[in-house]
């Protein structure tokens, strides 16, 4: 009998719950469920909905005990990372969850950088110095003096809230952890003298659980609800990045970029690498599974296309990704050239407005229609990513040879082709669903039916096709990256 096995991933715009079925020789993948979020503004705050992520999760689940004859045999759950909210001693929430992009820690960041500057913080964790870490998260609710970080509260990371819920075991997942900006790499654990520094109490976090074990099995109330007798919690690579790495295809001097609502672009190593130069590119060390390491630049992803599109359905339009790519082939190539991680671009609302400003101010004029917009974007994007592997390369001393694109953004062709012509170098596009193939392979090793990625690597690439994309233009590229790099002064 094929393994029943279930991933959950939450991405920033949506999340998806997948069975996957193990035969021992391959996988395949069904979509049981999927659902669009989005975070929430309330008084100045912006606050992910996690009872509406819970009851979705809550649907999946039922659908998976109804499709498998409730034989699930593993459970896994990633998402994005830094984000937490915490838990009373009973069992109670708290806080709500902020999101990343609430700018609480902007109005804050000289001040925390005072009590600990950018760099020491680099050199103690290897992380990017990023608005968004964890840690400037706890250091603006102690310089806010909120009490809740104080009275024997325990935080829990957005897959760990979940999994208590399901559980009942509070614990932190090590890759979620691991860019928190309070990890400490030799030591395996929270870096001691930052939390000193910053006055964060130590007894607000759980165990570190490592990835490719098993954690328990659900209980309580929860199977009651589900109508489930219960089945197995994986510890997975909780962190997105970490799981979907993992399903990339792992070929010597290939870089990673992992397209979704952010794209990460890096590659993997056996150990951290921080130095003067990964700190002066802020380039950021993140864990993975043991013997996994991952050196990445964030880059800022789909995440402008997904507002501009939000903007067209608010107006009664509902393009689809296709319906926007086909109409940038139809705009003129490299009219407008943005740097998409500028800040102006990071938070949501009237981003079309946004690009418009930032290219009347560069040239005098800007982008207006969709295909105008879309190419603009999907140009500048494939800038940054050359331009973050070259800074990877710097650091890793990696010469790179190919470029393998995972994740839903992987599926775009144009971005794929931009991406090939620009780097000069063929792109491997896929597995698309590369984050839940990674949760599934980690928790195929926590129950011991593989023994290495490389392994669940060979499965997947036996299981799943990918497209491959050459360079075409490479010339014209060369000489406008040249030209953009020199206007942007990188």
């Amino acid at each position: 009998m094929p393994m029943n096995i279930i991933a959950f991933d939450i991405g920033g715009s949506g999340g998806k719950m997948f069975l996957g079925k193990f035969t021992g020789s391959s996988i395949s993948l069904h979509t049981l469920h999927r659902f669009e979020h989005a975070a929430v503004s309330v008084n100045n705050g912006l606050y992910w909905d996690v009872i509406k992520i819970y009851q979705e999760l809550c649907k999946g689940l039922k659908k998976a005990v109804e499709e498998t004859g409730d034989q699930i045999d593993s459970f896994g759950i990633d998402s994005f990372c830094n984000d937490f909210a915490l838990v009373s001693p009973e069992g109670s929430l708290v806080t709500q969850m902020h999101s990343y992009r609430d700018e609480r820690t902007t109005r804050h960041l000289e001040e925390l950088y005072r009590i600990m500057p950018e760099k020491e913080l680099y050199q103690a964790t290897g992380n990017q110095n990023a608005p968004f870490n964890c840690l400037m998260q706890l250091g603006t609710m102690v310089l806010q003096n909120q009490t809740p970080l104080f009275q024997d509260n325990t935080l829990l990371f957005l897959p760990d809230l979940l999994l208590y819920c399901m559980t009942g075991i509070r614990k932190t997942e090590y890759t979620i952890a691991s860019v928190s900006q309070m990890f400490d790499f030799s030591a395996n654990d929270w870096n001691q003298e930052i939390l000193k520094k910053f006055s964060i109490p130590q007894d607000i976090f759980a165990p570190i659980a490592f990835p490719g074990s098993l954690l328990g099995k659900t209980a309580g109330t929860f199977n009651q609800e589900l109508a489930t007798t219960g089945f197995p919690v994986a510890t997975v690579c909780e962190h997105d990045t970490a799981s979907a790495f993992l399903a990339s295809s792992g070929l010597p001097g290939s870089a990673i970029i992992s397209c979704g609502t952010w794209s990460i672009v890096g590659a993997e190593t056996s150990a951290p690498r921080i130095d003067d130069y990964g700190y002066k590119y802020n380039i950021a060390n993140e864990g993975s599974i043991k013997g996994h390491h991952r050196i990445l630049k964030n880059v800022m992803g789909t995440w402008l296309l997904q507002e501009i599109r939000a903007e067209y359905r608010l107006q009664g339009i509902d393009y689809s990704y296709t319906e926007m790519e086909t109409a940038a082939l139809s705009a003129s190539p490299f009219a407008y050239l943005i740097d998409v991680d500028d800040e102006i671009f990071y938070s949501p609302g009237q981003m079309t407005e946004r690009i418009q400003q930032y290219c009347l101010r560069r040239y005098g004029s800007a982008p207006s229609a969709l295909g105008e917009l879309v190419r603009c974007v999907n140009e500048s994007l494939a800038m940054k990513y050359r331009w973050n592997i070259e800074k990877i390369a710097g650091l890793t001393g990696i010469k790179f040879e190919t470029v393998n694109m995972i994740g839903g953004g992987s599926q775009s062709s144009l971005m794929c082709q931009f991406t090939a012509n620009v780097m000069n170098l063929p792109v491997i596009s896929g597995p698309a669903e590369a984050t839940a193939l990674g949760n599934i392979i980690v928790q195929l090793m926590a129950h011991k039916k593989i023994d290495t990625i490389a392994q669940g690597r060979k499965l997947i690439s036996d299981s799943f096709a990918v497209k491959n994309y050459s360079p075409i233009d490479a010339q014209e590229w060369e000489k406008q990256y040249q030209a953009f790099k020199n206007s942007f002064l990188l």
